[in-house]
């Protein structure tokens, strides 16, 4: 590849047109190793300069870079005026918006900037103290009646990331057609140096953080509190509120892995700062076991995900899967929810989550939802308001256990429960291994795995689903299955035979097609039960052979 007049001049135009020093210059290094024929150099400044990042329900999300395919300040500034006039044509001028940051690199640049352009634009701009979990700010919106929110976080992403995440006014993540809506108007604004910035807003003050752990510290539903814990936030922001929040509960003998209790962009222990990851739990796991926890918690780094780890009965640790955590979490709400306050209880999960957690559901004469992926969908369950919503979760460790207050998933409130549940069990002599045994006994016996194809050409995505579309498979693990496709509403296809249940779909976040398997087998007694997963542990296995092979 050499490098192109067009591409060139459109490397000029955006120098030009850059706020950032540092990214100009850096540019401008890039441009001319490739001016004087650097292959790598060519090849990234084709990376960089090609379509801007996508403005989705999960906002932005990409690399620390400048151009317009990563995220910069000019990126960053132009994409706020976009969505401050898209506010604007919605009726919403000057209103609150409240703006929160994780401690990634470029967070506090970048909510600065957010906050500067709204500013600038007659909003009445609130700001988090300092950074703060996701949760944080979802709960700040609802709280103050604001009209948006953006907090400045990748989540869980890798180190090199940042990304921008837009609530709106009920405090929920932006579906369709808004997202569509809001990067049309970013199209429209001309160069980040013309946009126009103040120094009008407002930090919030501590009350309103405390509001926040006093409502996470309230979800407890028993007085138990003989519970050693192991916590890990993955050198993310969510230690301090974590530690306050438990203790705030009554939970106080809580171990944090030192190394990764503070916030650390470069992100030195992990890989990949995800609890689902292989290997990211590791030191949550071995500090459990040194310590003799009875529950190990995972926060990923902006603390809205939330994975549980649990001694297994030979005296070893693991992670329980999110589908596991979310029949637990679901069992607990729904078991000692006031229906004077929830007549009419609501809960959801994603379609490419567990099913056990409608049978919980209707045990309870409780409403079940599936929605699809992302709880911008499950908070909106059921008639599209989530009227009557009491908890939800995605197998992505993802779980919102106080809906009245934070519309969206919460690491923090989902720890909480799931340490009030564990303090429980203790008490009596029992653990969440038995408790998940117990939901076997009543529901069936429900195991799920997946299976990931990363790629490195996007195009693979789109033929891997184009061929699984033309042919599809009449049987899986020796069971005929028959295949639905759920297009135009969704990219995704479910395969389901007796007991058996797969879903495909690309990942909406990472190079990916994702494989979601489930296995249902029948459990007559609890004396049967180890006979049941030793059965149902080798049709996955066999199921999950057959899967990599069918993805390829």
């Amino acid at each position: 590849m050499t490098l192109s007049p067009e591409l060139r001049d459109r490397a000029y135009r955006w120098i030009a047109d850059d706020l950032d020093a540092a990214d100009r210059e850096g540019m401008q290094r890039l441009l001319g190793k490739a001016m004087v024929g650097e292959q790598q150099a060519i090849d990234e400044l084709a990376d960089r300069m090609r379509a801007p990042l996508s403005f989705g329900t999960a906002g932005l999300r990409g690399p620390v870079r400048p151009g317009p395919n990563g995220m910069n300040r000019a990126v960053v500034v132009r994409t706020t005026a976009g969505l401050g006039e898209w506010l604007a044509a919605s009726g919403k001028s000057g209103g609150i918006v409240v703006v929160g940051r994780d401690a990634r690199h470029g967070s506090e640049e970048f909510h600065r900037d957010v906050a500067g352009v709204l500013a600038a634009a007659g909003f009445d701009v609130r700001v988090l103290p300092r950074p703060l979990p996701t949760p944080v700010l979802a709960f700040a919106v609802r709280k103050l009646n604001a009209v948006a929110g953006v907090q400045v976080t990748a989540s869980h992403n890798p180190p090199a990331d940042n990304g921008y995440k837009v609530y709106l006014d009920a405090g929920s993540q932006i579906v369709p057609p808004a997202d569509r809506e809001i990067e049309a108007a970013i199209a429209k604004v001309g160069a980040a140096v013309v946009v126009p910035t103040a120094q009008g807003w407002t930090t919030t003050g501590e009350d309103l953080v405390q509001s926040y752990v006093d409502r996470a510290a309230s979800l407890t539903r028993s007085s138990e509190r003989g519970l050693r814990i192991a916590a890990t936030t993955l050198h993310g922001v969510g230690a301090e509120t974590l530690r306050e929040v438990l203790a705030r509960a009554g939970f106080t003998d809580v171990h944090l892995v030192a190394e990764q209790e503070r916030p650390d962009p470069d992100f030195p222990t992990v890989s990949f700062p995800n609890p689902e990851e292989p290997g990211a739990a590791d030191l949550l796991l071995e500090l459990a076991s040194t310590v003799d926890a009875d529950l190990a918690v995972a926060l990923d780094p902006d603390a809205d995900r939330c994975a549980l780890g649990v001694r297994e009965r030979d005296g070893s640790w693991r992670m329980l899967r999110g589908d596991e955590t979310g029949a637990l979490l679901g069992e607990r709400v729904l078991s000692t929810l006031d229906r004077t306050v929830h007549p009419d209880p609501l809960v959801a999960a994603t379609i490419v989550s567990s099913e056990l957690l409608s049978a919980v559901a209707a045990k309870h004469n409780a409403r079940y939802d599936a929605t699809l992926t992302g709880f911008k969908w499950l908070v909106r369950a059921g008639d599209g308001n989530g009227t009557g919503l009491v908890y939800a979760y995605e197998e992505a460790i993802g779980h919102c256990v106080d809906p009245d207050v934070v519309r969206d998933k919460d690491g923090i409130s989902a720890a909480v429960l799931a340490c009030d549940l564990a303090a429980s069990l203790k008490a009596s002599g029992r653990s969440l291994l038995d408790a998940l045994d117990d939901l076997a006994v009543d529901h069936g016996l429900h195991l799920t795995d997946q299976v990931s194809l990363r790629v490195e050409d996007l195009g693979v995505i789109g033929r891997t689903m184009a061929r699984l579309r033309a042919e599809p498979p009449s049987e899986l693990a020796g069971i005929a299955v028959t295949v639905s496709d759920l297009r135009p509403k969704a990219d995704v296809l479910t395969m389901r035979g007796a007991g058996l249940r797969v879903l495909v779909r690309p990942s909406g976040t990472e190079p990916k097609v994702k494989a979601y398997l489930e296995i249902v087998e029948p459990v007559a007694d609890a004396a049967e039960l180890d006979e049941a997963r030793e059965r149902g542990r080798k049709r996955l296995s066999a199921l999950r052979q057959e899967i990599s092979a069918l993805l390829g």
